[in-house]
């Protein structure tokens, strides 16, 4: 079984949840603070974190944050519905993804599966076996790991996805519509800005060019293409 930790103030909501989550085959485990989903998220065998961004004390922002600092498990956040700030920031700290509250449990079940089936296999058309090697930047995507300038690259499980079909495609534009279909296996809804916060956090982990200007390069409106040389 899949093992979930979920990370909700709402003790009636998580028991909802983790018993909807148990007859569709996940191990979950609840607690009900941020500082308790920290500890929980790097100290125990998860496959997935579940996090509300709306905790006491401790915000599920924070929370995520400090997961990040050491771990790269994949996170779903549970947002106000409407509240694009915290969706934002969440996303841009290295969220996977987010549901808006109130949700469907079966809604959070696809969610969740779909964030798992991409962060274990890669897209069909890629071959897993193969190493990706562009300039500077080398990817295993067996292993799903990157190195940048010889040295390990951290990246989030959506990080990597669209970093690996940027790199298949290097010289290249790639649409904001391919990127997420091949990297995050749905099609672009309007308005979405998930894309271009994730790209802007693998920018900062490349770092500039020489000339100043970043390795992944944009066309407004159309798409990103990664800089080979």
């Amino acid at each position: 079984m899949v093992k979930v930790l979920l990370v909700d103030d709402d003790s009636e909501l998580t028991a909802m949840l983790s018993e909807y989550l148990a007859q569709e085959s996940f191990d979950v485990h609840a607690v009900h603070t941020g500082e308790e989903g920290v500890t929980a998220a790097l100290g125990g065998d998860y496959a997935i974190v579940v996090l509300d961004v709306m905790l006491p004390r401790q915000s599920g922002i924070e929370t995520l944050r400090r997961i990040r600092q050491n771990s790269a498990i994949p996170v779903l956040m549970l947002t106000a519905r409407g509240d694009n700030i915290d969706r934002i920031v969440g996303l841009d700290l290295g969220a996977d993804d987010y549901v808006p509250k109130p949700c469907t449990p079966g809604e959070l079940v696809a969610r969740l599966r779909a964030i798992l089936r991409r962060v274990s296999s890669p897209a069909p058309d890629f071959l897993p076996s193969a190493t990706v090697q562009v300039g500077h930047l080398t990817l295993c995507p067996a292993s799903r790991t990157a190195l940048w300038r010889g040295a390990p690259l951290e990246l989030t499980g959506i990080e990597f996805s669209l970093l690996e079909v940027l790199a298949r495609s290097a010289g290249h534009l790639v649409s904001k519509q391919d990127l997420s279909l091949r990297a995050l296996g749905r099609p672009l809804a309007p308005f979405d800005r998930r894309i271009d916060v994730h790209i802007s956090s693998i920018r900062q982990k490349l770092g500039a060019r020489d000339d100043g200007r970043p390795w992944i390069q944009s066309v407004r409106g159309q798409g990103y293409q990664l800089v080979s040389a």
